[in-house]
Order: structure tokens, then C-alpha cells, then sequence
């Protein structure tokens, strides 16, 4: 006896973790998005550049920030002439690529930003994904505090400009001289301890998530995480944890100036607020005699110092923008000012649960990037946005705008044997700036039709049937009128008595009425 043949196996739909599929609505969204942030770089004069998601993989380098995964972090492949390639992690790695390989013929300092999706090959969960969307902008080849100082000031004028209001957010800023100082004073100074200075790089960076309790265990020995996965710590002494520990809250712990201060020419009265700009210049002068006797930290802290009163002359206080030694960033590459813009806002879930979106973009000085493929000091600096993390915190606050946008003027097929009729009304409005579709399914239905147009958001249908054709009329219905008239019908027969938003206009009027339509309700696209 023959074997039945074997039903053939659907393939199933499933999408990969840490992956997402992104509606109109959320693309839209993102459009609005990156349209006011490129406004923003722009007005400081950078200029866009565009680099390929794929580079050779040792030009991105070993500047990952999660090393235990295959091939580093990277999604990585072999061409055919045996080259890897990876696709880019940031958008940092391949513009010192691009700048590096074009030096002769950019003007210098070299201001560009550029937006793209970037891939990691990390362990995925709640909010962090394996792609997703940055936007970047970075000067290369000025050395000056001047350069990291306008970086932070672009970044407070970013999230303003995203309807994000002052006290809402803050950019606070460190320098990784100050705590690669602090490090070599423990005694995790030289090359031997390269691996361990990365490790306490990840831990602090990991504060705002972890809390002290998760950071000091992954400076000591280890962390055993919720999942049971175990990470393995720096390995630092109990005096060691309190050194890099003492430097991280030294803003908890600096003094409160006297009663008769004299502060900014005024004298400040018991009792009275402790002025942001003193906590800035009392937090310094604490990390200086703390840490001043390191060359490295002193070097930083006078960046810091200089980056502070730059930022102050142009208006921009402590209240937008601050320095804060717990800002380290979790990549390898930086050398020197480090900055991250965090949002100060809590709210809830879908679920109601409690929300803190924590930073939302950061960057810093990477002068070693560009200097590997030249063979000379190239200085640089730069910010990433990180786009899809910041829309979704837009998102929850109500920022973005997230309604379905209205979809296109439909024309219905009334008589099948005048299809090219209807293709020419479609291709009138077209011709009018006007968004507008043929129904091209199976046009037997008027009301399968109907329901299309309502499916896609179309703010009106147009019909015309012999009998109109001959009146030279059409039929325009506004489903956005009809709809608010529809919640106030009780009957199908007050239905059909009333044809609600439905009317006649000549064919010569069709994109003038269409138009009228469209006016009345508001209805835009892109």
C-alpha cells in the first residue's frame, strides 16, 4: 500500500526577536521626528552625510559594549573574498571610516550629522532591540572644549524643539579623564588592566538601571541577573568599589555653601535655594581636591570647567545643562567629554505601571576613531540620538501625534465596463496634489467598497453610476461627516432617507468639491 503523500507544512509568520514591525502611524511619527531634529543641526551648521549599514568589521573596531555575544556584538558575514563585514552597531564608527578615507578634500573642522538604523547582536528584551534608529551629528578636527560645549547646547535645543520643555530634561555631561584618573589612583592604571577599566566603564554606565546595590556588585565579583544569567564583575577590592563609588556621588556629597555666600554679586540669605551655578563650581572644586593630584583627572576636570562656562555664556544654566560624574557612557572609544541628555519625566504604561525613560541619547570626545586610519591625531566629537527610544517616550508624554493619517481620496467602481472613467477621475486628482486610489478589488459590492475606504482612512469616496455619467455629475460621499452623522441615526431606513454627507457635483467640480471636503476636516498627508 502506498504512503499517503504528506500534507506539505505551512511556513509559519514569526518575527525574530528584538525586531519590530513599524504601522504608518509610527513612521509617520518618526518622519516628524527626524524632520525637527535635522532642522536643529542644521541651524548649527552641519550638513548631511549618508554611509552604507555594512563596513568592513575591523574598521568599526572592539569598542562594543556587550563583548560576551558571537562576533562581538556585531552581525557579522564573510564575502566571497573571504573579507568580514558587519553590519554598523552606530553611526560613529563609520563616519571616522568615511572622514578618514575623504580627509583631503573635507573642509575641517568637519560638521555632518546623518540618521540610520543600526544593528547589535545582543541579548534582546523590554526596550532594547537588535535594530534601531539613531541620528547623529559630530565635528571632527577641532581639539577645543568649544566643540563639545556646542554639541551639548544642540542637544538641549533638540529636545525643546521636540516639545520637550525646559526642567523636563537635562544634558549632563562628565569627562572620562576624570575617571580614567580616578581608576589609575586605585591602582587600574596601564595596559594590564585595560579589560578591567572597561568593566567599571559598563558597570557605572549601568547606575540608572541597576541602582548602587547592582553597580557594586559588578564591580566586585559579579551580577546574577533576574533570568539567572550571571555577569561577571571588575573584581575590585571593597576599598576600590568606594573609591570609583565615592566618585560617581560626589554631587550627593558636596557641602552646602555658607549662609553669607556671595553668589553670582548677591549675597544668599539662610534658608534661601542653593543656586544651581554654585552647585556646579562647589561640585568641581569637591573633584578637584579629591582627585586633582592625578595629572588625567586634573586635565579633565579643567575641560569640564571650561565646557561649564562656555555653556553659561550662552545662556544656558545648570538647569539644561549639567555636570554629573556618573555620565561614563559604555563605550570603549571615548577620550574625553561624555554626555548624555536624560528626560526628568515619569509616567505610566499602557498598563498603568510607573515609567522613568532615563537617557535618551548621549555621546562625547572619540579622538583615537579617526587617528586609526590616518596614523596622526584627528580630534572629534559627537551626539546620537537614539530615535526609536526617544519616540517612544514622545509617545507615552503625548508629544506625537500617533492618529492614523487619513488615507487616500477612493474611487469606486460602479459599472465594471468603466474602468478607465474611473482611472481618469483618479488620475485628475492625482494631478491636484490630491491623494487618490482606484478600488481595485472586486467591484460586484458597493459596500464591500465602502468598507475598504472606511479600512483605509479615507476621508471621502467617489461614485458615479450610469445614471450620473449621463448628467455628467459624480457622487462624492464624506465618510468623515458621515461617519459623526451615522452615531446620530438610529434606523437603516433613517440610513437611507438620509444619505448622510453624501452629494452631486458636476464632473468639472469634482477636485474643487474634493478639495472643499478636505479643507472642511483638516485632512493632510505626510
Amino acid at each position: 500500500m502506498a504512503e499517503k503523500s504528506k500534507k506539505p507544512q505551512k511556513l509559519k509568520a514569526r518575527l525574530p526577536r528584538g525586531l519590530e514591525d513599524r504601522d504608518p502611524a509610527a513612521i509617520r511619527a518618526t518622519r516628524q521626528m527626524v524632520e525637527k531634529i535635522r532642522a536643529v543641526y542644521e541651524l548649527y551648521g552641519f550638513e548631511p552625510v549618508e554611509t552604507p549599514a555594512m563596513e568592513f568589521t575591523d574598521a568599526l573596531g572592539k569598542f562594543l559594549p556587550d563583548q560576551d555575544r558571537p562576533n562581538e556584538g556585531v552581525f557579522s558575514f564573510q564575502d566571497d573574498d573571504e573579507q568580514w563585514i558587519s553590519l554598523r552597531y552606530d553611526l560613529t564608527a563609520p563616519l571616522a571610516r568615511y572622514v578618514a578615507e575623504n580627509f583631503d578634500t573635507l573642509p575641517k573642522p568637519y560638521r555632518s550629522y546623518r540618521a540610520g538604523y543600526v544593528f547589535r547582536n545582543e541579548k534582546p528584551g523590554p526596550g532594547r532591540f537588535r535594530q534601531f534608529m539613531q541620528f547623529d551629528a559630530d565635528t571632527v578636527g577641532s581639539a577645543t572644549p568649544a566643540a563639545d560645549a556646542e554639541i551639548c547646547m544642540m542637544a538641549a535645543d533638540t529636545m525643546e524643539a521636540l516639545g520637550i520643555a525646559r526642567g523636563q530634561y537635562v544634558v549632563k555631561v562628565n569627562n572620562r579623564k576624570v575617571l580614567d584618573g580616578v581608576m589609575e589612583s586605585i591602582g587600574l592604571g596601564g595596559n594590564e588592566n585595560a579589560g578591567r577599566r572597561l568593566t567599571v566603564l559598563r558597570a557605572v554606565d549601568k547606575l540608572d538601571r541597576l541602582g548602587l546595590p547592582g553597580v557594586r556588585e559588578l564591580l566586585g565579583e559579579g551580577r546574577k541577573d533576574e533570568s539567572g544569567d550571571f555577569t561577571k564583575g571588575a573584581g575590585l577590592d571593597s576599598s576600590q568599589i568606594q573609591g570609583i563609588v565615592d566618585f560617581v556621588f560626589v554631587s550627593a556629597t558636596t557641602s552646602a555653601p555658607p549662609e553669607s555666600a556671595q553668589v553670582n554679586g548677591g549675597a544668599l540669605a539662610a534658608g534661601d535655594a542653593m543656586p544651581l551655578s554654585y552647585a556646579q563650581s562647589d561640585m568641581l572644586r569637591v573633584l578637584l581636591d579629591r582627585f586633582g593630584h592625578n595629572e588625567l583627572a586634573r586635565q579633565g576636570l579643567n575641560e569640564l570647567k571650561d565646557i561649564a562656562e562656555l555653556v553659561s555664556a550662552a545662556g544656558y544654566g545648570p538647569d539644561r545643562i549639567k555636570i554629573d560624574p556618573s555620565v561614563v557612557r559604555g563605550l570603549e572609544y571615548y577620550t574625553g567629554p561624555v554626555y548624555e541628555v536624560e528626560l526628568l519625566l515619569d509616567t505610566k504604561d499602557e498598563k498603568g505601571r510607573p515609567v522613568r525613560f532615563g537617557s535618551v541619547g548621549g555621546g562625547g570626545r572619540y579622538d583615537g576613531l579617526v587617528s586609526r586610519f590616518r596614523g596622526e591625531p584627528v580630534p572629534a566629537t559627537g551626539f546620537s540620538i537614539g530615535v526609536s527610544r526617544l519616540q517612544a517616550a514622545l509617545t507615552l508624554l503625548g508629544k506625537l501625534d500617533t492618529r492614523p493619517e487619513f488615507g487616500p481620496v477612493v474611487v469606486t467602481v460602479f459599472d465594471r465596463d468603466r474602468v478607465a472613467d474611473y482611472q481618469k477621475m483618479v488620475a485628475t486628482l492625482r494631478a491636484a496634489g490630491i491623494r487618490a486610489e482606484l478600488y481595485l478589488g472586486n467591484p460586484k459590492n458597493m459596500g464591500n467598497q465602502l468598507k475598504y475606504a472606511d479600512r483605509r482612512n479615507a476621508p471621502c469616496v467617489i461614485i458615479q453610476g450610469s445614471d450620473e455619467k449621463a448628467r455628467g455629475e459624480v457622487q462624492i460621499k464624506d465618510l468623515i461627516e458621515g461617519a459623526k452623522a451615522a452615531a446620530a441615526i438610529a434606523s437603516n431606513q433613517e440610513w437611507r432617507e438620509s444619505r448622510p454627507a453624501q452629494f452631486s457635483c458636476s464632473e468639472a467640480d469634482l477636485v474643487t468639491k474634493v478639495r472643499e471636503v478636505l479643507a472642511r476636516h483638516d485632512v493632510s498627508w505626510g
